[in-house]
């Protein structure tokens, strides 16, 4: 089944959604953004990470970071089903869609040309379902980041918010972050490559307006 490897460039696909059609490029612009597939409309687990998702907008919108959703269900679907997410998260829109757009691939076009589909989950008719994907886009418009549950776990979106910390931050800087690092924690350090070829620790100071890295000399760099 075809797919994306990291570091490949994102389809610039044109696609319908709820938020009208969309040109993938176009819409991310210079921003980094999140695609993220889902098997069905309606279902619990996929009505409750959408949910998080929209809660986490300002979140996500506060990283520079646009988000796209994918099924293969219809537009009238994707409309219908977005008022009851808002619903399970008792909040209204005057427009009853939620703040990103949902993409219609009842095709399975783009599921197909992404490897997005689950062989062992299908519809009534035997045909597969969409996984639970997630790819991260840098302003670039590459893959940075690829994720890949099954319809049966639902993904943690807070994950989704350190992840994207850590890409943005060693997209800019020379390092590397360690298992579990969180920003705001200044008990976690990340290490930085020096010309020597050795790897340094410093500890994260600041997160605003810029990185800030200091060692235990407060020496920085």
């Amino acid at each position: 089944m075809p797919g994306l490897l990291l570091g490949d460039v994102i389809p610039d696909f044109e696609a319908a959604s709820t938020h009208g059609k969309i040109k993938l490029h176009q819409f991310l612009g210079n921003s980094w953004g999140i695609l993220f597939s889902h098997p069905r409309d309606y279902t619990p687990v996929c009505t409750t990470e959408l949910g998080r998702a929209v809660r986490l907008c300002a979140d996500f919108r506060r990283r520079g970071v646009k988000m796209v959703a994918l099924s293969i269900d219809t537009l009238e679907d994707h409309r219908g089903w977005s008022k009851d997410i808002l619903a399970y998260n008792n909040e209204e829109s005057a427009s009853g869609l939620l703040p990103f757009p949902i993409i219609a691939d009842s095709k399975r076009e783009l599921a197909v040309a992404l490897g997005m589909l689950d062989p062992d989950e299908k519809d009534k008719d035997g045909m597969p379902l969409t996984a639970r994907c997630v790819f991260v886009i840098g302003p670039d418009k590459r893959l940075k980041l690829s994720l890949l549950y099954p319809a049966s776990t639902g993904r943690n979106f807070d994950e989704l918010l350190r992840v994207l910390d850590s890409l943005q931050l060693t997209a800019e800087r020379r390092v590397a972050t360690p298992a579990d690092w969180k920003v705001g924690n200044t008990s976690e350090r990340v290490a930085v490559s020096h010309p020597s070829g050795r790897l340094h620790w410093y500890r994260l100071i600041s997160v605003s307006p810029a990185w800030r890295l200091r060692d235990g000399s407060s020496r920085h760099v």
